[in-house]
């Protein structure tokens, strides 16, 4: 598969994931399949239905997030975490419809952009929420070219603008290089062990027990808002189903955080199956608005900046960092 096919399955699988699980956030496992048994449902949008405050194809703050990443990233040449930071700020002032509390708090503290997490961590000790985790696709998808270390280092940089706690960080690094090498036509399950070699010893046995082949998200012990839970039932989904659908309506069923998770499985499966693996009765009715930027709503044919993303040098990290 040409590796573009993956770039803009992975920022699109993301995209299509977060509207399809928002309407279910919070609610029962298995609410999804009990609404739609059927895949293909037929209609406007089929299991694009809107609901909690949400419009038909309506992403969230996730993929809102991701793409102000993947705007910076293209406008800027590289990455400037100052940039992104205030990218941030701006839509978080314009009141979005979703934000976290965590990632609100930071953006709105009046703290700057190197000291505003890492305060808020101080202040609060728990900041290891999925908040980093669900809008990383668009930064895999521009960073994976650039190799192993560069795209787990950028992973950990653009987490720790919103996220104090290193077990968001690793988290956002893991599911960086999950999509790298899936770009290199392997299989991401069989890499994962390599992967955890790179994870801070700190955080290493939590990660190696929810990506485990036998680890199934029923065996959490903490909500799936949490990072590595969160990530763990991305990476679930992806192995035990068998397409881009089946992988989407396991993550949105599991319940609870259910647009991040899909969020997160989306931008996994979406890399491994590809672009035209995704339903077009999903992709159709997609739409994310940009609030703060002047009324923009992306569609489909905007989010495939993917393409861009994924030919456009990375260039070189910054040197200021605190990770």
């Amino acid at each position: 598969m040409k590796r573009i096919q993956r770039a803009a399955g992975a920022v699109v699988g993301s995209a299509v994931g977060d509207a399809l699980g928002g309407p279910f956030e919070f609610g029962p496992q298995g609410a999804f399949s009990a609404r739609f048994p059927a895949p293909g449902t037929p209609g406007a949008g089929g299991e694009m239905c809107g609901g909690g405050g949400w419009e038909p194809g309506e992403a969230t703050d996730d993929t809102q997030m991701a793409v102000l990443v993947a705007e910076s990233l293209l406008e800027r040449g590289g990455l400037d975490l100052p940039d992104i930071f205030t990218r941030f700020q701006r839509w978080a002032a314009s009141e979005p419809k979703d934000i976290g509390l965590q990632t609100e708090d930071v953006l709105t503290n009046g703290m700057p952009w190197d000291l505003a997490a890492a305060i808020h961590f101080q202040v609060n000790q728990r900041a290891a929420g999925n908040g980093s985790l669900m809008r990383a696709s668009t930064s895999a998808v521009h960073f994976a070219a650039a190799g192993q270390e560069a795209t787990m280092d950028a992973a950990r940089r653009i987490a720790a603008l919103t996220h104090g706690d290193r077990a968001a960080w690793e988290g956002t690094a893991i599911f960086h290089e999950l999509i790298r090498v899936t770009f290199e036509d392997t299989d991401p399950l069989t890499a994962l062990p390599d992967i955890l070699a790179l994870v801070h010893p700190d955080h290493r046995g939590r990660y190696a027990t929810v990506l485990a082949p036998d680890w199934h998200p029923d065996l959490a012990t903490e909500f799936n808002g949490a990072v590595w839970p969160c990530l763990g039932s991305a990476v679930w989904a992806l192995r035990t189903t068998t397409s881009f659908e089946g992988a989407i309506r396991a993550a949105i069923d599991l319940g609870g955080d259910t647009d991040t998770v899909a969020a997160v499985t989306g931008g996994l499966a979406g890399a491994y199956y590809g672009l035209d693996a995704i339903p077009a009765h999903w992709t159709q009715p997609l739409h994310v608005p940009l609030p703060g930027f002047d009324g923009r709503v992306l569609h489909l044919a905007d989010l495939l900046l993917a393409q861009r993303l994924a030919t456009t040098h990375a260039g070189d990290p910054p040197t200021d960092s605190r990770c």
